[in-house]
């Protein structure tokens, strides 16, 4: 078929209304998990501390006789810990004419790139905490940063060979080993340790490939299909072992070759300086907008946790 002669179409026209869809797509992460598990308290200083302590080995000999002397011993002090607050910051400018122009897919130009920030700030600080970086006391030259999980771990672990855990404060890092393969025998290794330890570990933390290797584990040999939905179950949500119960979450921002075994309530973040959004003054014809919080990581206790390190990531 062919076009009759002299049709006007579209191909001659002028004037058409551009078709741009009146939404924004954008797919990158902004999930936080690990920071979303954990509670806030108030840091008072850039130097945030806190103590730690322990009960003597239960003693199953301690039986004394009638009338026998006091003897006295000297009671065990507290460890004292500290993490340092770290400054997470962005910053936009946005010109007069670009908050004037009529935009698709928001209304304020400026107000899309606050709230864009934000959620990037968010993935900053979950990339932080879940570091292999040791804190940084930092001076008028060298910014602050604070002490990441891995750095902590030292109790309940397990690395491959030539790899070593850190000092266990936070002043320096783990020593990454030969990775291997994430077995479920390796898990239960750390769990039982820290069964023993007196840790209570409820959630499991690791990286998109070793989220599928947990799914092969044993503990999910049963696998249910459900004809009246049509669902097949075939991944670990919650693992089910010797002392309790384990939620895995698959992480973006933490280490894929470590898997962290945390217990939420001996892990929060310290604020010194809550979220906030800052106008400087105008200097041009345009918008100044810095968005800033300054936090650290709060280490309860760290035999709470462990670390199953060193592991393959594909």
């Amino acid at each position: 078929m062919a076009q009759i002669s002299g049709t006007y179409d579209k191909y001659d026209m002028t004037g058409i209304r551009e078709d741009l869809a009146n939404t924004i797509y954008n797919i990158d992460p902004t999930e936080t998990p690990v920071v979303s598990m954990m509670s806030r308290g108030k840091a008072k200083n850039t130097k945030h501390e806190w103590q730690t302590d322990s009960l003597a080995a239960a003693s199953g000999t301690n039986a004394q006789i009638e009338g026998d002397q006091f003897s006295y011993s000297d009671p065990t002090a507290t460890t004292r810990l500290d993490n340092q607050t770290q400054i997470f910051r962005k910053t936009v400018l946005v010109s007069g004419t670009a908050r004037a122009v009529d935009t698709a897919g928001r209304e304020d130009e400026l107000g899309y790139q606050v709230a864009k920030m934000g959620k990037e700030i968010k993935r900053d600080i979950e990339t932080s905490v879940c570091a292999n970086t040791a804190k940084v006391v930092g001076n008028a030259s060298t910014a602050r940063k604070l002490g990441g999980i891995p750095t902590w771990l030292k109790t309940n672990s397990s690395e491959g060979t030539s790899g070593a855990d850190p000092t266990g404060d936070g002043t320096d890092t783990r020593t990454d080993g030969t990775q291997r393969a994430f077995t479920e025998a390796l898990l239960k290794t750390v769990l039982q340790s820290g069964y023993t330890n007196g840790a209570n570990i409820s959630v499991a933390v690791v990286g998109a490939f070793n989220k599928q290797k947990f799914s092969e584990f044993s503990g999910n040999a049963t696998r249910f299909d459900k004809s009246e939905d049509k669902k097949l179950t075939a991944a670990i949500d919650i693992y089910i072992h010797d002392f309790g119960e384990l939620k895995v979450i698959p992480c973006r921002q933490s280490r894929s070759r470590d898997c962290l075994l945390l217990d939420p309530e001996f892990i929060s973040l310290a604020e010194l300086r809550s979220m906030q959004t800052i106008e400087p003054a105008k200097t041009a014809d345009a918008d100044p907008r810095v968005l800033l919080t300054e936090l650290t990581l709060k280490m309860h206790n760290e035999k709470a946790h462990g670390i199953v390190a060193d592991l393959t990531t594909s």
